[in-house]
């Protein structure tokens, strides 16, 4: 199999994590700030640490893994300021999660394109990757939206965004591995 479909499973949980922290986030649309910034926290790490076993899974069947381990290193260093500082103002909260977005659906395109002759269907990752930049900008331009209104919006990117990488982790779970000369 190739690295995607050795590690289908990962992308599979990652995107079961998106899905439930989306879904949480909709069920307590009253939620705090607090609350915001550990679930969030707890989402970015578990996040960081499948990026990170993908990108070891990648690295043993000699496969470029890099940009995963950044991912995986940028979400868990998201996560833990999260929790470290949960008294973060609603405005440095807003702009720590639309980086994170951000260089992680750029990564996540990159990795696409990386795979395009390895796997198909991976338009779904690029698409992923694309829901996720502009998730991020919107954050980014919109500054000024109440708490409310930012963990609807937080909520219904991490649904889209984790039923496309369960998606994607169900079409590559079969995926040969190519023969080497």
């Amino acid at each position: 199999m190739t690295a995607a479909g050795n590690a289908w499973w990962l992308l599979l949980i990652n995107g079961l994590c998106a899905i439930a922290f989306g879904v949480l986030s909709f069920l307590w649309p009253g939620l705090t700030l607090l609350v915001l910034v550990v679930l969030y926290g707890a989402y970015a790490i578990l996040d960081g640490i499948t990026a990170l076993m993908a990108a070891r899974a990648r690295n043993e069947v000699g496969k470029p893994w890099g940009s995963m381990v950044f991912v995986g290193i940028v979400s868990i260093l998201a996560g833990i300021a999260a929790l470290v500082w949960p008294g973060l103002t609603g405005l440095v909260l807003l702009i720590v999660i639309a980086v994170w977005a951000i260089v992680r659906g750029v990564l996540e395109i990159i990795a696409a394109i990386e795979l395009r002759k390895r796997i198909q269907n991976e338009w779904l990752l690029a698409l992923a990757g694309l829901v996720s930049v502009l998730f991020g900008i919107v954050l980014l331009v919109a500054p000024g939206q109440g708490a409310v209104a930012l963990i609807w919006v937080i909520a219904a990117f991490a649904v889209v965004h984790g039923v496309l990488l369960v998606t994607l982790a169900l079409r590559v779970r079969g995926v040969p591995t190519p023969r080497m000369a």
